[in-house]
């Protein structure tokens, strides 16, 4: 008698994906945990890293959020400056 496929949904398949790359347990570790195959988590975590290396349409978009990120990042160094600053003033002024 045939044995019945099991379905996983989506969020579940990225989840075991993230668990393995994430948290450098292997993925025969993982499988176990979750109770799945290891072929199929591995076949998972294959299609995950070729999805992840293949060039994207959007690289333009992904350089310009790179750009915005690191401009956040510096106006928020400065920003944690000027208040540091302005405590100091404020314990100063208090006294």
């Amino acid at each position: 008698m045939a044995e019945k496929r099991r379905k996983f949904d989506p969020e579940f398949r990225e989840g075991a994906v993230r668990i393995v790359t994430e948290t450098g347990k292997t993925i025969a570790e993982v499988a176990e945990d979750l109770g799945i195959n290891e072929t199929t988590l591995a076949s998972w975590v294959s299609r995950a890293r070729r999805a992840a290396t293949a060039p994207a349409d959007g690289s333009d978009e992904l350089e310009r959020l790179r750009r915005e990120n690191a401009q956040l990042k510096r106006d928020n160094k400065e920003l944690v400056m000027e208040r540091d600053v302005l405590k100091r003033c404020m314990v100063l002024w208090v006294k």
